[in-house]
């Protein structure tokens, strides 16, 4: 594995440095069972899709809805550059 500073990456442009970015998250979304989630999180996350699938429109305390609604049913790389 090629070894790259922090400074290595921070001499890059912000696109190319946009492009790592959505490369190592697409990786890691390509293993989704290598993410240790604890158990305290795992109930979190439970009680809160019970609540989503119960009532999409619900505010969720501690979370933004608008932004779960907008990315659900979009394919991993597909979301513009640049246009956030």
């Amino acid at each position: 594995m090629n070894q790259i500073s922090v400074a290595d990456i921070l001499e890059l442009p912000v696109q190319e440095r946009i492009q790592l970015v959505e490369v190592i998250w697409e990786s890691i979304a390509a293993f989704p069972h290598a993410i240790e989630v604890s158990p305290e999180l795992k109930t979190e996350l439970k009680e809160r899709y019970v609540i989503l699938e119960r009532n999409p429109e619900v505010d969720i305390p501690g979370s933004s809805k608008a932004p779960f609604k907008s990315v659900r049913g979009v394919p991993p790389g597909s979301f513009p550059v640049g246009r956030c």
